[in-house]
Protein backbone atom coordinates (compact mmCIF):
# COMPACT_ATOMS: atom_id res chain seq x y z
CA UNK A 1 0.00 0.00 0.00
CA UNK A 2 1.11 3.53 -0.90
CA UNK A 3 2.91 5.02 2.44
CA UNK A 4 0.63 8.50 1.70
CA UNK A 5 -2.96 6.17 1.33
CA UNK A 6 -1.58 4.43 4.32
CA UNK A 7 -1.11 7.67 6.59
CA UNK A 8 -4.41 9.13 5.31
CA UNK A 9 -6.08 5.53 6.03
CA UNK A 10 -4.27 5.54 9.54
CA UNK A 11 -5.56 9.17 10.00
CA UNK A 12 -9.13 8.52 8.95
CA UNK A 13 -8.94 5.22 11.60
CA UNK A 14 -8.40 7.72 14.49
CA UNK A 15 -10.73 10.42 13.66
CA UNK A 16 -13.57 7.73 13.50
CA UNK A 17 -11.88 6.28 16.97
CA UNK A 18 -10.84 3.13 15.78
CA UNK A 19 -7.50 1.35 16.72
CA UNK A 20 -5.16 1.44 14.63
CA UNK A 21 -3.79 -1.80 15.36
CA UNK A 22 -5.68 -3.35 12.58
CA UNK A 23 -3.58 -1.59 10.03
CA UNK A 24 -0.51 -3.77 8.84
CA UNK A 25 2.74 -2.43 10.56
CA UNK A 26 4.98 -1.65 7.57
CA UNK A 27 8.72 -3.20 7.78
CA UNK A 28 12.43 -3.37 6.44
CA UNK A 29 12.80 -4.20 3.12
CA UNK A 30 10.09 -2.08 1.83
CA UNK A 31 7.73 -4.54 3.15
CA UNK A 32 9.05 -7.51 1.37
CA UNK A 33 8.76 -10.87 3.21
CA UNK A 34 12.06 -11.34 4.99
CA UNK A 35 12.33 -15.02 4.37
CA UNK A 36 12.15 -14.27 0.81
CA UNK A 37 14.85 -11.56 1.00
CA UNK A 38 16.95 -13.87 2.68
CA UNK A 39 16.72 -16.57 0.36
CA UNK A 40 17.51 -13.62 -2.32
CA UNK A 41 14.00 -13.39 -3.34
CA UNK A 42 11.50 -10.40 -3.56
CA UNK A 43 8.07 -11.21 -2.16
CA UNK A 44 5.79 -8.62 -1.71
CA UNK A 45 3.70 -8.58 1.71
CA UNK A 46 1.13 -6.26 2.92
CA UNK A 47 3.15 -6.59 6.35
CA UNK A 48 -0.03 -7.93 8.22
CA UNK A 49 2.17 -11.01 9.62
CA UNK A 50 5.25 -9.40 11.24
CA UNK A 51 8.20 -9.43 13.83
CA UNK A 52 9.68 -7.34 16.21
CA UNK A 53 13.87 -7.29 16.23
CA UNK A 54 16.20 -5.10 17.61
CA UNK A 55 13.23 -2.21 17.12
CA UNK A 56 12.82 -3.20 13.59
CA UNK A 57 9.93 -4.75 12.12
CA UNK A 58 10.21 -7.41 9.33
CA UNK A 59 7.03 -8.60 7.19
CA UNK A 60 6.25 -12.20 5.91
CA UNK A 61 4.05 -13.62 3.64
CA UNK A 62 2.62 -15.97 5.72
CA UNK A 63 3.11 -17.91 9.48
CA UNK A 64 5.63 -20.60 7.92
CA UNK A 65 7.92 -18.53 6.41
CA UNK A 66 8.36 -16.50 9.63
CA UNK A 67 8.48 -19.45 11.67
CA UNK A 68 11.50 -20.38 9.75
CA UNK A 69 12.94 -16.89 9.91
CA UNK A 70 13.03 -16.94 13.55
CA UNK A 71 14.61 -20.28 13.83
CA UNK A 72 17.69 -17.73 13.42
CA UNK A 73 16.85 -13.84 12.87
CA UNK A 74 20.64 -12.75 13.23
CA UNK A 75 21.83 -14.84 10.87
CA UNK A 76 18.73 -14.88 8.59
CA UNK A 77 18.92 -10.61 8.45
CA UNK A 78 22.67 -10.96 7.71
CA UNK A 79 21.99 -12.92 4.73
CA UNK A 80 18.53 -10.75 3.84
CA UNK A 81 20.84 -7.63 4.17
CA UNK A 82 23.52 -8.81 1.99
CA UNK A 83 21.00 -10.14 -0.82
CA UNK A 84 18.98 -6.83 -0.42
CA UNK A 85 22.24 -4.89 -1.25
CA UNK A 86 23.14 -6.64 -3.84
CA UNK A 87 19.57 -6.03 -5.60
CA UNK A 88 20.18 -2.37 -4.45
CA UNK A 89 23.51 -1.88 -6.80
Amino acid sequence: MDRTLLKFAMAGAVVLGLSTGAFAATGEYDDMCAMGATMGKEVKTDCSINAQIDGKTYCFGNEAAKTEFMKDPAGNIAKANENMSKKNM
